[in-house]
């Protein structure tokens, strides 16, 4: 399912540790979608906030429409750090759709993802929504939620979603585009 209402944005996929492998729903979704760009981080397996925001950062500056975040997992916190860090490209981004965010200040979070700890606090200066899982082993509901508070974002919570990724089952997740396509229709029209 496709929807005309992604051509109003300069989308980019912002994936997480590891990146998104081709049969995760980021790649499968910009498979249906060829204009959306992936941001495509120098090294997937030791990430480095600094590097990782100053990607975001050149790719968002190089959109010729209003952009669309469609990050997951450490890729939200590289959302958020990069909001914090660069208000003035950050005025690009339309809207942000945040699933199954990383919370990296979890006591048993990987060594690779301590870099991106703490998170920031302060509210996105767009448009975001949050979708989190109740049973997500990296970011447990509670977490979500306050996140969403701190963020200023829309949460929805997913019953037995796990990270919301592969192994969790979605694939192709339909269901998900189609409610991404449904949230952009309540924000304000994107000006190009």
């Amino acid at each position: 399912m496709t929807s005309p209402i992604f051509e109003r944005y300069h989308v980019l996929v912002v994936p997480g540790w590891q990146n998104s492998g081709p049969e995760h729903w980021q790649s499968r979704w910009q498979d249906a979608h060829p204009a959306w760009q992936r941001v495509q981080q120098a090294d997937w397996l030791t990430p480095s906030r600094a590097d990782w925001v100053a990607t975001l950062d050149a790719a968002v500056r190089a959109a010729d429409r209003p952009v669309l975040l469609v990050a997951h997992s450490l890729g939200c916190a590289t959302t958020a750090h990069w909001a914090a860090q660069h208000p003035d490209s950050a005025a690009r981004v339309a809207a942000a759709w945040l699933v199954a965010p990383a919370d990296t200040e979890r006591a048993d979070a990987p060594p690779a993802v301590a870099g991106f700890a703490p998170l920031p606090r302060a509210p996105l200066p767009f448009a975001s929504q949050i979708i989190a899982s109740d049973n997500d082993p990296y970011c447990a509901a509670a977490r979500a939620d306050a996140l969403a508070r701190q963020w200023g974002s829309a949460l929805t919570v997913l019953h037995a979603a796990g990270h919301i990724n592969t192994d969790a089952g979605f694939g192709p997740w339909p269901e998900g585009l189609a409610a991404l396509a449904d949230w952009l229709a309540t924000l304000p029209l994107a000006h190009p």
